[in-house]
């Protein structure tokens, strides 16, 4: 099937036949679902939902890519509040792994570089910068700098761009050495147009595929459609949205960057879901239909970023972020902060299922409180 004919079959199912998992109760007396709640009423639910997790894990976990996204989204949240438990919080985790690396500085994999992105905003945050938080990350990405002419094709998943590109990015800004910045793209290239012969992006949809066993021929849906996952997409979307932020407009591939990114947003405008959430396989509504909240929190923030930065209409977009973030309000969040709905660890629509109101994980929460900053910058109403 062509791939933007898939795309519009989606949507239309969709459309019609969204499954929608919110309590009665909440359907009752609340504004429009595609009109942004009130500043004040934004940051109250990150507060609730950040401080649940926090008192639920006095243990701040371990540095590897999952328990890294939480802080992330963390740390974004303290910029807005500056709420001293949350940078306490954060930094005992960091200072807990001595802002070293899981598998050490010589390790090549993204999922390891992704607790750089945490030390790098902590490193930002100290009046008098501490070159200790950023050492392991740096002699690390410095490493893959020195061979990315000979060697670039070590994110063969789309989640990498995610974990590593930001990393990248930012200590290409902070050394002003755009080698940096380089080397991520010799890589992002590789896995864009490359990767598996064709590379993860598919051109036709706007949308990317997790990695070379999902392209055309291989693994698909149980209907025979191709399965394009929707956190995989997620983790795109956040990479762009997290380097687009960083890199100046002289960097020439910044220019099909933002095209990418708008794209994509195209591509999930047209499948959301009547809800406001995202299936997991965005290509088959009917592959184990249901809200899924990470997902949907990367697409929230990929989203409003691109709005905040003037890259996509608001009057066709701001709509979809309302719809998505009043969806996971509604839907997702417990009365006490727990957050729902987050398909945990995998690589596809069947991983970690069922998916339900009582499903949770880390990398879930740390999107969500990346999308609600975003949220929350684009103002009220």
């Amino acid at each position: 099937m062509e791939r933007r004919q898939f795309l519009a079959t989606g949507a239309a199912l969709t459309a019609g036949a969204a499954l929608s998992a919110r309590p009665a109760a909440a359907a009752a007396g609340r504004r429009p679902a595609d009109r942004l709640p009130a500043r004040a009423e934004t940051v109250a639910v990150l507060r609730r939902v950040a401080d649940h997790w926090i008192g639920a894990h006095a243990d701040p976990g371990d540095n590897q890519w999952a328990r890294a996204t939480f802080f992330s989204g963390l740390l974004a949240l303290h910029r807005l509040t500056r709420e001293p438990r949350y940078l306490a919080y954060a930094r005992g985790w960091a200072e807990r792994h001595a802002y070293g690396l899981h598998n050490g500085v010589t390790t090549r994999h993204a999922d390891d570089h992704c607790a750089g992105q945490a030390y790098l905003d902590l490193h930002a945050l100290d009046t008098a910068p501490d070159p200790a938080k950023t050492a392991a990350i740096e002699d690390s990405l410095r490493r893959m700098v020195a061979t990315s002419a000979e060697r670039h094709d070590d994110w063969w998943w789309d989640d990498a761009l995610h974990m590593a590109m930001p990393p990248f990015a930012r200590l290409g800004a902070l050394r002003a050495d755009p080698a940096y910045w380089d080397a991520m793209h010799a890589l992002y290239t590789h896995t864009k147009s490359a990767e598996g012969g064709p590379g993860l992006y598919d051109p036709g949809s706007g949308l990317w595929y997790r990695d070379k066993r999902f392209l055309p021929g291989g693994i698909s849906s149980p209907d025979g459609r191709p399965v394009l996952w929707s956190r995989g997409n997620g983790w795109v979307a956040g990479a762009h949205a997290k380097v687009l932020a960083v890199l100046p407009d002289t960097f020439a591939p910044v220019r099909a960057y933002r095209a990418t990114l708008v794209r994509e947003l195209a591509a999930l405008r047209a499948v959301q879901r009547s809800d406001g959430f995202w299936n997991v396989n965005l290509a088959d509504p009917a592959h184990l239909p249901g809200p899924e909240t990470s997902g949907t929190a990367f697409f929230t923030y990929g989203t409003a970023y691109a709005l905040r930065a003037g890259l996509v209409p608001r009057d066709r977009y701001r709509p979809v972020v309302a719809r998505a973030w009043n969806a996971m309000v509604d839907t997702a969040v417990h009365p006490d902060g727990f957050l729902g709905h987050v398909q945990n660890v995998g690589d596809r629509p069947e991983s970690s299922q069922p998916v339900t109101y009582d499903s949770t994980a880390d990398f879930g929460v740390g999107a969500f409180l990346l999308a609600g900053t975003e949220v929350v910058a684009l103002g009220d109403g």
